[in-house]
């Protein structure tokens, strides 16, 4: 893409840009909320664009100076700093068109939404439960390290500990565009606790990640929806186990359930359990579009296919390997600590590397 087509492209988007700033200060659309959360998501999208166009004109502008200092300079001391100054320029203009080209991508309209997480134990007994409890620590302290929220909705333990399913909502800034890498299978090989002769065990666990549905997303009858309330099971006091505060909602036309069972009270559960729902109807038709999108690439890695085998945690190695992307990495102890910033990153960026294939196609 040339120079001018790329300035031209930016300049289209900041005419919009200053469309979307005078709109969300409009009283009308701040009194429709559905429309101005909508339109204030474009601007924070928009904002990033405007950001790097404004950096790579500069950046051509004073090249373009440069240049004609180095025609009309004679002092050797000026021209010297000229051209030093447009070669480290130029230097910079690659790295910021790719950005650009980047951010002129559409992104997964869903990036910027909370999640959803369930990670349910998989092949290999109570060993299971406990990589799937191991896996919730990992998660966790990741979500820590973002200055994210993680909120338990229901979880079911394991015999031997860790848990055969637990749920959670996590909320922040941009989550579901960082979790979704983490949707598939995930394996452990090591000894299990619950093993007598030392034998390395192979077990698994299922991770899905589901971008939260807002409510104006999707619209939800009562007529639809069956209420059932029960007992909580579990640790959590006198209260929590003696009174009928758990919920279980089960959508009559799809046959989804989804109960809720983490807060005392009544009214707190069903309306997590609602925002739950809510969810994952919404996501029956988001998993199209991965559908669509995953037909389109050769090795899309956020797929959120629950089935694919993504990664494996070798405890007598202490290794860990992303099957997507080929990569391996010895330091084990440190990513079940929740450092698994560098292989997000580095999908993030064999994604991002498909994007722009198919964006030049």
């Amino acid at each position: 893409m040339s120079t001018n087509s790329l300035l031209d492209k930016l300049e289209g988007i900041l005419i919009r840009f200053q469309e979307v700033s005078e709109q969300i200060t409009n009283p009308e659309v701040i009194a429709d909320t559905k429309r101005y959360i909508k339109l204030n998501k474009e601007y924070k999208d928009l904002a990033k664009v405007a950001e790097v166009q404004k950096r790579y004109k500069n950046a051509l502008d004073n090249i373009h100076s440069a240049r004609e200092i180095l025609k009309e300079e004679t002092d050797p001391e000026m021209r010297e700093m000229a051209k030093m100054e447009m070669d480290e320029l130029e230097d910079t203009l690659p790295g910021m068109e790719e950005e650009i080209k980047l951010l002129l991508i559409p992104a997964d309209p869903q990036d910027g939404k909370n999640a959803v997480m369930e990670i349910r134990a998989g092949t290999g007994g109570d060993e299971a439960s406990i990589f799937a409890g191991d896996l919730f620590r990992m998660y966790t302290k990741f979500c820590e390290s973002k200055g994210w929220r993680v909120e338990v909705t229901n979880s079911n333990e394991g015999t031997s500990g860790g848990f055969k399913e637990i749920v959670m909502n996590i909320t922040g800034e941009g989550v579901y565009g960082v979790l979704k890498y983490e949707s598939g299978v995930h394996r452990v090989q090591r000894v299990p606790q619950t093993e007598t002769q030392g034998r390395v065990h192979t077990s698994a666990a299922t991770v899905a990640v589901l971008p939260e549905a807002e409510e104006f997303d999707i619209e939800l009858r009562n007529e639809d929806i069956r209420r059932d309330e029960f007992c909580s099971s579990g640790p959590g006091g006198q209260s929590v186990n003696t009174t009928y505060s758990a919920i279980r909602l089960t959508h009559i036309p799809t046959g989804i359930v989804v109960q809720c069972q983490d807060q005392k009270s009544k009214l707190k559960n069903l309306d997590k359990a609602m925002a739950e729902l809510r969810t994952r109807l919404y996501n029956l038709e988001y998993q199209k579009y991965l559908d669509e999108i995953a037909s389109q690439r050769k090795t899309m890695v956020s797929t959120g296919d629950r089935s694919a085998k993504i990664r494996t945690y070798n405890y007598p190695q202490g290794r860990v390997t992303d099957h997507r992307i080929n990569l391996t990495l010895y330091n084990l102890s440190a990513i079940m600590d929740g450092d698994i910033h560098g292989i997000i990153d580095k999908l993030v960026i064999e994604e991002n590397a498909e994007r722009l294939k198919m964006s030049e196609m």
